[in-house]
């Protein structure tokens, strides 16, 4: 049965693409026969030994099912109840979560303005203090987003001196991945490089945003960080019984690269996007005030400041969602199966109504 139409394409959310065909093939070559539940299985074995290779010999893997779950555990893990989170204030865990983490895991999150959406020594030590006074939260961790929420990137060098200075404050490090593959595919480095061997304790590790089918997983690069997410994962509704299906999509992003090139194809989609309206604007084919850029386009995230009518009769036929209306301010975003004509048949949309 199919209810929608597969012509139709969107640049709201790179959630909006469907599973990617040779994930659809993962999880039918895992369907035949049995295997036992709740992760004593070969596919879930098979991810501890690939994540190891990837993390480090150390690192532990624990599959969920959403973004949210990989957050709100790894925050959960890290500290006490009187702990505290030290993250930008565009950060997911803080303006797209409905107030999970500090709703279910009971920590105070500490929030920094930032330009860019990326935080820095400097940013963090601005929360960073009241260690001992029973009055306020402890800072214990720091949360830090690659790609960010803005769409901009963190290099190994930047999240090294993140870990530094958290780790010399006596506070963990975590990462929420949801697009890590598109970092990873930007900076032209492995996962590890600007994770486990930047520093960083625990890794939200994205997969939905990537062609997967509701598979994340929660990477424990510092088991000593984070102790008990064994049982954190069963308390917090995370642990899947037929773990299988979800360890054999997490599988197929490392195994083949098909992870870095879903990503790199993503990030090369948003690339054609900017600079064909970039290219528009310098011929004059649309007019010099009628779109600005707000964030560099790094990886598969344009963001783009136009007349807030002009952007409601693009979205009349192509969804995409307002980051800050007051401003002027869409985010337009690529996916592992946008294809040229899609961004094409997109600009070209774009250029009709900012001529209008």
């Amino acid at each position: 049965m199919r209810l929608h139409d597969t012509t139709r394409r969107g640049f709201a959310s790179d959630n909006y693409a469907g599973v990617h065909h040779e994930v659809l093939q993962a999880i039918a070559d895992a369907n035949e026969g049995h295997q036992i539940a709740y992760g004593e299985d070969d596919y879930t074995a098979r991810l501890a030994e690939v994540v190891r290779q990837e993390f480090g010999e150390q690192a532990e893997v624990f599959p969920v099912f959403n973004g949210t779950g990989a957050n709100v555990l790894s925050l959960t893990a890290l500290m006490p109840r009187w702990g505290a989170v030290i993250a930008s204030g565009t950060a997911h865990i803080h303006t797209d979560e409905g107030g999970a983490p500090e709703r279910v895991s009971g920590l105070k999150l500490f929030t920094v303005p930032t330009p860019d959406g990326k935080l820095t020594p400097d940013l963090i030590a601005t929360e960073a203090w009241g260690w001992g006074d029973e009055h306020r939260a402890q800072p214990l961790a720091v949360s830090i987003t690659n790609t960010t929420e803005l769409g901009t990137l963190y290099t190994p060098d930047e999240v090294r001196a993140i870990a530094d200075y958290a780790h010399e404050n006596g506070m963990s490090l975590h990462l929420d991945g949801a697009r890590v593959w598109n970092a990873a595919a930007a900076l032209g480095t492995s996962l590890g490089a600007f994770t486990s061997e930047a520093g960083v304790d625990i890794l939200s590790l994205g997969g939905t945003k990537n062609g997967l089918l509701g598979a994340e997983a929660i990477v424990v690069i510092n088991p000593s960080a984070a102790p008990g997410m064994t049982y954190l994962r069963k308390m917090n509704m995370q642990l899947a019984s037929k773990m299988r299906f979800t360890s054999a999509q997490l599988l197929t992003l490392f195994e083949g690269g098909l992870g870095i090139r879903s990503a790199a194809h993503a990030n090369a989609m948003a690339a054609r996007l900017r600079s064909s309206l970039e290219r528009m604007l310098s011929d004059g084919s649309l007019p010099a005030d009628a779109l600005g850029f707000s964030q560099a386009t790094e990886a598969n995230a344009v963001f783009a400041l136009l007349d807030t009518a002009a952007a409601d009769r693009i979205r009349e036929r192509v969804r995409f969602y307002d980051w800050d209306r007051a401003r002027g301010e869409v985010r337009w975003m690529c996916a592992f199966d946008t294809t040229e004509a899609d961004i094409d048949a997109f600009v070209q949309i774009i250029r009709e109504e900012l001529t209008r």
